[in-house]
């Protein structure tokens, strides 16, 4: 069964997708730099990324989901978060 998002929806996906820059303002350069030169960080990026639009979605009501799931989605995304920012500071002490 295909799931169909009306304009509200879409629109509201859309206005939420997470910005380079909103997660880490201070390192909008090296997450710009990254995200093109290193496949292993743009990989973590998309997904992370992926992962917040999707937990929206289903906090919206957007996505039915079974219980618990979206405590796992959470916990998955801050994993990736903590991986972004560890790879970041790295870049720093270059």
């Amino acid at each position: 069964m295909a799931l169909r998002i009306g304009k509200a929806q879409r629109y509201f996906q859309l206005k939420n997708i997470q910005k380079d820059s909103d997660m880490f303002p201070e390192f909008r350069d090296e997450i710009s730099r990254l995200k093109t030169d290193d496949a292993h960080f743009a990989r973590i990026f998309h997904r992370h990324n992926t992962l917040d639009q999707e937990i929206k979605n289903i906090e919206a009501g957007l996505l039915p989901v079974a219980h618990g799931v979206i405590e796992n989605l959470k916990k998955e995304k801050l994993h990736l978060k903590d991986e972004l920012y560890v790879i970041l500071r790295k870049t720093r002490e270059i």
